[in-house]
């Protein structure tokens, strides 16, 4: 089995392991609030999914 010959420094490791980012969440209008919201997902805010009310959601209640 391959090893190094010498110990890598810690920058070169460091500029290898930059890379390594959470992707930003894609995020859509609502069609019905125009709010943003995650794609296939009920939206939190008014409750509607494609079209239709799935969920009610109280004017106090806060999204979860």
């Amino acid at each position: 089995m391959a090893l190094p010959k010498r110990k890598h420094s810690q920058a070169r490791r460091d500029k290898r392991r930059a890379q390594w980012k959470l992707p930003l969440a894609s995020l859509t209008r609502c069609p019905q609030c125009a709010k943003a919201i995650l794609p296939h997902h009920v939206c939190p805010h008014c409750g509607y999914y494609r079209g239709r009310q799935v969920i009610t959601v109280t004017k106090g209640e806060k999204p979860s």
